[in-house]
This record gives structure tokens, sequence and C-alpha cells, in this order.
């Protein structure tokens, strides 16, 4: 009963930190599910591919290499940085014993072959040994990528649950 009433209000059962960690977690594995029309550029196909890393490395909870793919210069307008996301990434696997994913990329802007923006949905579910066993979470999240050297590593992104606010 409290649990209804509190979603009614619009309130989060989850504290921040964990609804934080569930984005950031989704914000690093991500795959495209569809192309955007005619043949991808090859920046486009690498970050696709950069995207499909990124969801096997979180089915398999493999924190190090989604860590592997932010910039060590990664911030966010919410004060996190990569040191800090692999603190909450190492927390996140712990606690849960499986992670589920399903993207769908609604934009890749490519800018100059060096940099990137995408912007994506992400619906997300996993199971855990708490009380109902499971949380399931959908986001959109704005992504800037850059490139170093053959790679695309994140340098920035905001995201939010879909239908609320960016942040």
């Amino acid at each position: 009963m409290i649990l209804k009433n509190r979603q009614n209000q619009g309130l989060s059962t989850r504290p921040a930190s964990l609804r934080a960690l569930v984005a950031l977690v989704a914000l690093v594995a991500m795959l495209a599910l569809s192309a955007c029309g005619g043949p991808p550029s090859a920046p486009e196909e690498a970050i696709r591919e950069w995207v499909s890393t990124g969801v096997e490395a979180a089915k398999s909870k493999e924190r190090r290499r989604l860590v592997g793919m932010i910039s060590p210069a990664y911030v966010d307008a919410r004060g996190n940085q990569r040191d800090g996301i692999e603190n909450i990434l190492r927390w996140y696997f712990l606690r849960m014993n499986t992670v589920q994913l399903v993207t769908s990329i609604e934009d890749i802007t490519v800018i100059g072959n060096t940099a990137a923006e995408v912007v994506l949905k992400v619906a997300m579910a996993g199971t855990h040994e708490g009380a109902l066993g499971f949380s399931a979470d959908a986001y959109r999240f704005e992504l800037e990528l850059e490139r170093d050297g053959d790679d695309w590593q994140l340098i920035s992104a905001r995201w939010g649950e879909l239908g609320k606010e960016m942040k």
C-alpha cells in the first residue's frame, strides 16, 4: 500500500544513488537495434560497435571493460567522474545477479569524424536478492563521445527517466 501510494505520487521507491547507478550502467552499456536510414558511415559503424561492446560487457558484469570505454576526462553535470563511476559499477554488479538491456538509438551525429553525439532510449532490468527480487527502469540518454585514436570514449552524458527531465 505504501509503495503504491508513493508511485501514485510520482515518488521513487529507490534512493537517488541507486537510480544514478542504474542509469550509469545503462549509460555505458547500450546496443543499437536499428540503423538511421542509408548505409552508416565508418564512424557511425564504430559507434554502434562501441554500444554493442558495452551491452555485452554489462550483461557479463565486466566492470573494467566498461570503465575502459569511459574517457579519463569524463565529467557530467551531476558531478560524476570516471573513478566514481567505477566504484558505482563495482557496487552495482556485486548487488545485481543479472543485467538485461534493450536499447533504441534515436540519433547519431558525427562531428568531424572525431566527436559524436548519441541520443538513445534504454530499458533495463535486473535480478537481485532484494524484497522484490528484480528492478526495471527506462531512460533517455544524450551521450557525448570523442575519438581517441581508433577508439571511441564517453566524455560526458545527460540522462533522465523516460517522461522526466534530463539532468
